[in-house]
């Protein structure tokens, strides 16, 4: 049986047991990345094109763009106003922090990267997974502000670690030998265009729905349909302008309008699109780290760990110092930065550029750290956000972290 013949009918039997998994501690890119990995061990060998690395790039940002237009349509930028700059804050002083403190990490436990090699690594694991957090943002017992900040952290800062990854690139000549003051070209473009391509779709598109809605012109079926097309001309439009199709399409889920036909059943439909594309993604993971375990090294788990605690949860810590939230929730936020899909689809657009001559080395330590982020983060999300919940429910109505609930 093909890998996909596989994927499809563990689809199908996943569905079967879903709920009984979803109260488990258990969650889907847990499942799917070990029948990945677990596919790849029986077969003999990969059918042809299976490991593409073309094509699953092109699977894995079209997961990531869906997941962040239809995460970015569920936002409260009304209460996103209230929180203190969360947002800001973790993406700015907190992700550049992440990126150095990433490369400080690489420098020191491996001997055979150069700097831009080592910030090259760094930028493709700053960013977070909406996927991945999934289990985070939708669980009510964690404060809506935490939420959203998180959301919005995790829609963001892969768009925004586009450029470091090619500015690195760059300097470490695997993208054609560009110099320093490309960085704020490379800015401009992947930033400025993307917000202005989500924009303009965005609010575009939703003027145009409302009108064809209101003269009957749009079905049900159909509507759905054009619902699903915004997000898709994120990804072809933002290319050929050299704007980040991930700022794009979260910007243009954010400008999307929260009532009449670009709402309710058009968002659960583009969120099950983008959930079965990114459940190929994670599959195809496994599949990809059957190959790469053998020469993994404990140095690379140790990088990972390090990823996943102090070069995150640090720059956090820091970025949050003054905006009054308790202990508690500083270590919730620092703890749920899971790397997954945007690591994923950053890690392929460095193989892409660098015409296949990715350094093993980066390479292994992204397998390794997004392996133990799905492991960790998965089976943590559950209990810890109960055991936040009830620090939540415990803290006076004042608390910054309360103050959703006075909007």
């Amino acid at each position: 049986m093909t890998l996909l013949g596989i994927f499809v009918l563990l689809l199908f039997l996943f569905s079967l047991v879903s709920r009984p998994v979803n109260r488990s501690l258990l969650t889907p890119p847990i499942v799917f990345t070990a029948a990945g990995f677990g596919a790849a061990l029986l077969a003999t060998r990969l059918p042809p094109g299976a490991a593409d690395d073309g094509i699953f790039l092109t699977i894995a940002e079209l997961g990531l763009v869906l997941l962040l237009f239809a995460d970015a349509s569920h936002i409260d930028v009304k209460l996103l106003r209230s929180v203190r700059g969360l947002p800001v804050r973790l993406l700015s002083v907190g992700m550049l922090l992440t990126i150095a403190l990433g490369i400080a990490a690489a420098l020191v436990l491996f001997g055979d990267l150069t700097l831009w090699e080592a910030g090259i690594l760094a930028a493709i694991l700053a960013p977070t997974d909406a996927g991945l957090g999934e289990v985070i943002v939708t669980d009510e017992r964690v404060p809506r502000q935490v939420r959203e900040g998180l959301n919005v952290e995790a829609g963001l800062n892969d768009g925004l670690a586009v450029p470091f990854l090619l500015f690195f690139m760059a300097l470490a000549g695997s993208a054609g030998g560009q110099h320093e003051a490309r960085l704020t070209h490379f800015i401009v473009e992947q930033l400025g265009f993307g917000a202005a391509v989500g924009i303009v779709i965005g609010r575009g598109g939703g003027w145009i729905d409302a009108r064809a809605r209101r003269r009957g012109w749009i079905s049900e079926r159909f509507g759905k349909l054009g619902f699903l097309a915004l997000p898709l001309l994120c990804m072809l439009i933002s290319q050929p302008v050299g704007a980040s199709m991930f700022i794009a399409a979260f910007v243009a889920g954010l400008a999307t309008p929260r009532t009449g036909g670009l709402a309710g059943h058009g968002i659960e439909f583009i969120e099950d699109w983008g959930q079965l594309i990114n459940l190929a993604v994670f599959f195809l993971f496994g599949v990809l780290f059957a190959s790469a375990w053998p020469d993994l090294r404990p140095v690379h788990l140790v990088y990972g760990l390090l990823s996943l605690t102090v070069v995150r949860m640090l720059p956090v810590a820091l970025a949050l110092t003054g905006s009054g939230l308790s202990a508690a929730s500083v270590g919730f936020i620092g703890w749920f930065g899971p790397r997954g899909l945007a690591s994923i689809v950053l890690g392929l657009v460095y193989l892409e550029h660098a015409l296949g001559a990715m350094h093993p080395t980066v390479h292994l330590a992204v397998m390794a750290t997004v392996l133990l982020s799905i492991l960790a983060h998965g089976l943590t999300a559950k209990p810890v956000a109960a055991r936040y919940g009830r620090h939540v429910a415990s803290l006076p109505d004042t608390a910054p972290e309360r103050a959703g609930e006075r909007i």
